[in-house]
């Protein structure tokens, strides 16, 4: 894809950005949960020495970490994983769905501020665009690879 932006690739990066964000809660705590707008319920736990938030947020990277695995391997940087058109698919209709859908989910997370669902559901759209763009530039090539 010489030329031209290959947005399966970009997702990737942008995804392991996101995760090494969410690792940096891990590490470095109620801070970081405050600043990128987690909760004050999640950063207190995490200043309590609560396991709570280290599990969800390890579970959020873990599964950030295998959509950038699809990225990278719909980019063609890494060796084909199962149900590769399928899966990018989902991801782009999950990040999607999470992005216009913030309003109903709102209500379960009353720690979160406005600025945090605002400002991550953009973030969330502009992923899934960038997925479904690169699962769309790829679609053919995949095909045919399957």
């Amino acid at each position: 894809m010489t030329g031209r932006l290959n947005y399966l690739g970009l997702a990737g990066i942008l995804t392991l950005i996101v995760a090494g964000l969410h690792v940096g809660c891990i590490l470095f705590g109620a801070e970081w949960y405050r600043f990128l707008g987690a909760g004050e319920a999640m950063a207190q736990m995490a200043e309590a020495g609560d396991s709570y938030p280290t599990i969800v947020t390890g579970i959020i990277v873990s599964v950030l970490l295998v959509w950038s695995a699809y990225a990278f391997s719909g980019a063609g940087h890494i060796l084909r994983v199962p149900l590769l058109r399928t899966g990018l698919t989902l991801i782009s209709l999950v990040l999607l769905a999470r992005a216009l859908g913030f309003y109903f989910i709102m209500p379960a997370f009353p720690d979160s501020s406005l600025t945090f669902w605002l400002v991550s559901s953009a973030l969330c759209f502009t992923l899934g665009v960038t997925y479904l763009l690169g699962l769309y530039q790829s679609w053919e090539r995949l095909s045919r690879e399957a």
